[in-house]
């Protein structure tokens, strides 16, 4: 591919070579790392100064309304359009943010960009300002780590490198938002890389560094440190307290799995869940402001809760609520995919915890400090739900600064590492990753490009191939006309032999006339659709090929070059390509397979009972005709944010109609073939399924127009007919006993307006198909008809298509010649006069049902004809 010398290449050039001609040295490196620092540091600023000022507006609402009114309808208007937002502009701004950067880290293409970070920031203040209670140090991590990418791509870098400096940038955004630079590092070590390189430790210091001082200076800190600082609680640890720690890292340990458990619960819900994430986010951010309406006053201001806790002593009530309130609240949230953290919920239900443990302690023994279990207690409880124990009790100890704290902190960690352990195995991110789809490798090195990727992934659809009967010189001038160095040879849609322009060399002036399948390279190797990239690396470096034929039963479906796969992998480890094995959108429930023929596949959708025994005559007449076999699918259309391989859906409905269409097959003896497909988008599964088989033709129901909601061919038409690469036959049944194919003993009339073209070439060329199943004494009689213009009548294509479809068939032909300045008028008159079966379209021009789309004259028929329409548009067209 030629480079694009465009604006956006030339400054890179320029940049790397003046600027940043050492971009990966040391200096530059540390420059880098300081720079993502402070862009974090303003990011966490940004956040915290949006979320309070709407914050400010929400208590204000709530004064002059009342918390019953106020707080579930801004959670549910903010739940709504952050959801909007996310779903609209930036699905991969969802979540906390910390799985995605631990996916990116690991080598998944996962986007982090500049667009990601403001959508983020945008969605994450909206909804931490509403009644969500969720935190902004996880979305900071995200922000920064985005921002890191973000810079990565705009100047020269490499795999590694960018990797680097998304992990510096996630370590300055909890430093920044914690204000804790030591705990920024550890947390990009111990949970997001498990890398302590020195490239990484030496760039995540410098922006964690950077981000806390930046933030500090910007801000007066965190409410955290805030609240810490004013406590200056006395510590005096004593070896009779240790059973005390023990006891609280026990509890922290086990309600923290206890948590991790509902949290993965309430996530299998709202993936099950028909409504959407927008829908989701906005109804849990009603029900948390409905929640919180009856807990106290201070439960309006989020950022005051834990440093109200850390300073009331012996209220059980208060602290109970705090801890049950936000075990189930912040868990709901999260779980809808809101842009918030778990990481201020689980200090908050650790300070609780932990204010809990302390006063009974007191109560009972008359010793100790409730601040020191306070404190220990967001440590231990922070480390059960992210299992990151050293990061918990570095977080904790940056706060206070008070070393003193270190060992009880190290205690209660540590057990309460284990005893989650043991309720919950593994981390919650872990988990968040598994159900997107993405299985992490501890191996921090592992590359996933290779098993994530298949010949179907990567492969080019649109081959350039030559027909084995043709000789050399014909050859070798195609050859030359195209940047392809290599052909797959075809026989009778087959692929049979290679041709590259070094057999072309060796051949050594041969005569032209030599038919290109004598010197051809065969039998071709090639590779399926589902072969791993692994197998296709192989067959290349073993054969030394440039270039490899995808086959699926012999059919060439693909190529794949050793540019696809460069281009492949630049894009899987740059994060632009969400490749992850390029999961097909239709996941398939239910499949019947009958016996093949070797001429093609007509691929029939069926969704409605009473329009599929219609609809499958249509597709039995032509494929008695053509001796093509029926491939019956139906398409369940689940919401976009659920994963067709982990939603349920009640399948009886479906696996009755593909039954009802094997009984058809059966009784008209045509090979019938079954599937049942679960899908996001409707367009997208269909195309998949027809890069999979030997499809000639794509025949489906039409309601007239393209904006019937769920239709196979409503509003989706745009879609397939720019992609569609066969050809593809759209039906509107009419309402008529009579219209076609109702009626197989009479055949009437069918009217065909014919204005030449492929499209209209092609429509004749179906009809003695769908005249295939009538009794000989009932053919139809066809009405071809051709309207012109008044001041230019122009009748020279009607003959011409009257003697095509003499050639081609014995029916009886009638032509109509038509003056009107309305063709779809003149067509819906001579309709109405004649009562034919069936009005057969061929597209003309940009397409007629390019046309249909934008309500030009094609919708105009068949939305107004109420007999049966049919309306072709041929291969040839696209």
């Amino acid at each position: 591919m030629p480079f694009a010398w465009n604006r956006k290449n030339l400054t890179k050039i320029l940049l790397s070579r003046t600027l940043f001609r050492s971009s990966f040295g040391t200096a530059y490196n540390l420059f880098e790392a300081a720079l993502i620092g402070v862009f974090s540091a303003f990011a966490a600023l940004l956040l915290k100064q949006g979320i309070g000022w709407l914050g400010g507006y929400r208590l204000a609402a709530v004064e002059a309304w009342g918390a019953i009114w106020a707080l579930p309808l801004i959670g549910l208007l903010s739940g709504l359009i952050a959801g909007w937002l996310i779903d609209n502009m930036s699905p991969e701004a969802a979540g906390g943010g910390v799985p995605q950067v631990k996916a990116a880290l690991s080598g998944f293409p996962i986007a982090l960009s500049l667009k990601v970070a403001l959508v983020k920031g945008i969605s994450t203040i909206l909804v931490l300002s509403s009644s969500l209670v969720l935190g902004r140090r996880a979305p900071t991590v995200h922000i920064g780590a985005a921002l890191a990418a973000q810079w990565s791509d705009w100047m020269p870098t490499t795999p590694e490198h960018r990797r680097q400096m998304i992990a510096a940038g996630a370590a300055a955004g909890l430093a920044a938002g914690f204000n804790t630079p030591i705990a920024g590092v550890l947390f990009v070590v111990e949970e997001l890389m498990r890398d302590a390189s020195n490239l990484t430790l030496e760039t995540a210091i410098l922006a964690s560094f950077v981000g806390s001082v930046v933030s500090r200076r910007l801000t007066e800190g965190s409410e955290f440190t805030q609240a810490v600082a004013n406590l200056h609680p006395p510590i005096d640890f004593t070896a009779s307290e240790i059973f005390s720690y023990v006891l609280l890292g026990l509890l922290a340990g086990i309600l923290g799995g206890l948590f991790n458990r509902f949290f993965y619960a309430a996530l299998t819900v709202n993936k099950r869940s028909p409504l959407s994430r927008t829908w989701r986010m906005g109804l849990v951010g009603m029900i948390s402001g409905l929640v919180i309406t009856f807990l106290p006053s201070l439960f309006y201001d989020k950022e005051g809760l834990l440093q109200f806790l850390m300073t009331t002593e012996g209220d059980f009530s208060l602290t109970g609520s705090a801890f049950v309130a936000y075990f189930f609240l912040s868990a709901l949230g999260a779980s809808t995919g809101a842009p918030g953290g778990l990481f201020a919920p689980a200090l908050i239900m650790g300070a609780s915890l932990g204010d809990i443990v302390g006063t009974a302690k007191m109560t009972l023994l008359g010793n100790g400090s409730e601040y020191i279990y306070t404190l220990t207690g967001m440590g231990a409880f922070f480390t059960s739900v992210v299992r990151v124990p050293v990061t918990a009790t570095i977080i904790v100890f940056e706060m206070t600064g008070d070393f003193e704290l270190v060992l009880p902190l190290m205690i209660a960690c540590a057990v309460a590492y284990f005893a989650a352990e043991t309720v919950s195995k593994g981390s919650v991110y872990g988990h968040l990753l598994e159900s997107m789809g993405i299985p992490i490798q501890e191996q921090a090195n592992d590359p996933y490009f290779l098993k994530g990727l298949t010949a179907f992934s990567i492969m080019q659809s649109k081959v350039e191939a030559l027909s084995s009967d043709l000789t050399l010189g014909e050859a070798s001038v195609i050859m030359s006309r195209s940047h392809h160095r290599g052909f797959p040879v075809l026989e009778l849609e087959k692929i049979v032999g290679i041709f590259t322009q070094g057999d072309l060399r060796r051949l050594n002036n041969p005569p032209s006339e030599i038919i290109l399948k004598e010197v051809m390279t065969s039998p071709p190797i090639t590779v399926t659709p589902d072969a791993p990239l692994s197998n296709v690396l192989y067959l290349l470096d073993e054969y030394k090929f440039s270039r490899l034929p995808v086959t699926e039963r012999g059919k060439l479906v693909g190529i794949i070059t050793r540019t696809d796969i460069i281009n492949a992998e630049a894009k899987w480890i740059s994060g632009k390509a969400p490749l992850i094995n390029r999961q097909k959108n239709a996941y398939t429930i239910y499949q019947t397979r009958s016996f093949q023929r070797s001429k093609g596949r007509i691929l029939l959708p069926l969704s409605n009972p009473q329009t599929a025994p219609s609809l499958f005559k249509i597709a039995t007449a032509i494929a008695s005709y053509y001796e093509y076999e029926i491939e019956c699918i139906e398409i369940i259309r689940i919401p976009k944010h659920n994963s067709p391989q982990q939603t349920q859906v009640n399948p009886i409905q479906s696996r009755s109609l593909m039954q009802r269409a094997e009984k058809w097959g059966r009784r008209s003896k045509i090979p019938v073939h079954t599937r049942v497909c679960i899908a996001t988008d409707i367009a997208e599964a269909m195309l998949e399924v027809i890069a999979e088989g030997n499809i000639k033709l794509v025949l489906a129901g039409w309601k007239g127009n393209t904006s019937t909601p769920g239709a196979i061919f409503g509003d989706l038409a745009d879609v397939l007919i720019d992609q569609v690469a066969c050809d593809l036959v759209m039906v509107k049944l009419g309402q008529y006993p009579y219209s076609y194919p109702n009626d197989f003993k009479n055949g009437g009339t069918w009217l065909i307006p014919y204005a030449g073209g492929p499209n209209s070439s092609k429509a004749l060329e179906l009809l003695p198909s769908l005249a295939y199943l009538y009794p000989k004494s009932a053919d139809p009689t066809i009405l071809l008809s051709q309207v012109s213009a008044a001041n230019q009548p122009n009748f020279s294509d009607l003959e011409k298509g009257k003697n095509s479809l003499r050639a081609e068939s014995d029916l009886n032909v009638t032509t109509i010649a038509l003056v009107s300045n309305s063709t779809a008028q003149a067509i819906i008159n001579l309709a109405e006069e004649k009562r034919p079966q069936l009005v057969m379209l061929g597209a003309s021009g940009t397409g007629l049902l390019q046309q249909a789309i934008n309500g030009n004259v094609t919708e105009t028929i068949a939305h107004s004809v109420k007999t049966t329409v049919i309306l072709v548009r041929s291969a040839m067209d696209l």
